[in-house]
């Protein structure tokens, strides 16, 4: 129902690339240049600026932009709000998400859903990042949920949620640390994280990167495949973890566990839904809009 041009502007002012525009949306590059060409046209201003290879939004781009953005928007919540009217909604969707989403996210999500939806039958497996959208190419599941930083090119990444991840350690440790440290104090503390493949140590890693210091430098004891196995393992050892802040709530106010802070060194990721490129709409779409809807409660 919306205006396709509008699609096409939005994914082309998004990667400020014609072609990863004409990837994204599936048609050809000369398709994508004569809508933004019948834009500029309606509107007689200049939308992109070329500079050899690439390109840039220009002032009027960037109104268009703002624009564009809120009535897309708009547009997929008129198409949810009216199907919701006769809940018309049946069939499976079978989802994957990645550990920490699965446990600490999407439970009261999913709960709310089935309530709504009684006649869509719903199904989770729960695994790494990786191992999610392994499971997404072999079509396996139709929804993913990950939690890291790394990006396949033949997936669709759509963001819906902010996290943190803290260091941790329970309260009577032994490493007298202080309530801040240095990146460089990493070298010299017992650590135990999760596996390779999830999320968190994609987003853990890449900070390290960007003191100079690599994973190999640690001093890491142990690698767990959940969080609640580094959880307990702390519990009972004088180690550090990197985990969600969403996971350990509950024991930060009840003392069982303390943050300490790494200076400068912010550990900061967004959940992405991740689906395969050409392949939106269905119940993924419904279960993302509902997400959208309910995104304050998570």
């Amino acid at each position: 129902m919306s205006d396709f041009r509008l699609k096409v502007f939005f994914s082309v002012a998004k990667n400020l690339s014609f072609t990863k525009a004409s990837q994204e949306l599936f048609i050809s590059q000369p398709a994508i240049t004569k809508h933004i060409q019948e834009l500029e046209a309606t509107y007689q201003v200049r939308l992109f600026d070329r500079q050899g290879g690439r390109i840039s939004l220009t002032s009027a781009g960037k109104l268009m932009l703002e624009h564009s953005e809120r009535i897309l928007e708009n547009y997929k919540q008129l198409e949810y709000e009216m199907n919701l009217l006769h809940n018309a909604y049946t069939g499976e969707l079978r989802l994957g998400a990645s550990t920490t989403i699965a446990q600490y996210v999407l439970p009261p999500l999913l709960a709310s859903f089935i309530e709504k939806f009684p006649q869509v039958h719903l199904s989770l497996m729960s695994g790494n990042s990786r191992e999610v959208e392994t499971a997404l190419q072999e079509h396996r599941i139709d929804l993913g949920l990950v939690e890291g930083i790394v990006r396949l090119p033949n997936l669709k990444y759509t963001d819906f949620l902010k996290d943190e991840l803290v260091a941790i350690v329970r309260p009577d440790n032994k490493l007298l640390l202080a309530e801040e440290i240095l990146p460089e104090d990493l070298k010299q503390i017992p650590l135990v994280l999760r596996e390779r493949g999830s999320g968190t140590l994609d987003v853990f890693e890449k900070a390290l990167l960007k003191h100079g210091l690599k994973l190999s430098s640690l001093r890491v004891l142990l690698y767990l495949g959940s969080t609640e196995s580094i959880k307990l393992f702390l519990a009972k050892s004088d180690c550090m973890g990197i985990v969600s802040v969403r996971s350990v709530r509950r024991e930060l106010l009840a003392g069982l566990f303390k943050v300490v802070e790494i200076k400068n060194m912010p550990l900061l990721r967004t959940f992405s839904f991740v689906q395969l490129q050409g392949q939106e709409g269905g119940l993924s779409s419904v279960f993302m809009q509902f997400t959208a809807r309910h995104n304050e409660k998570l």
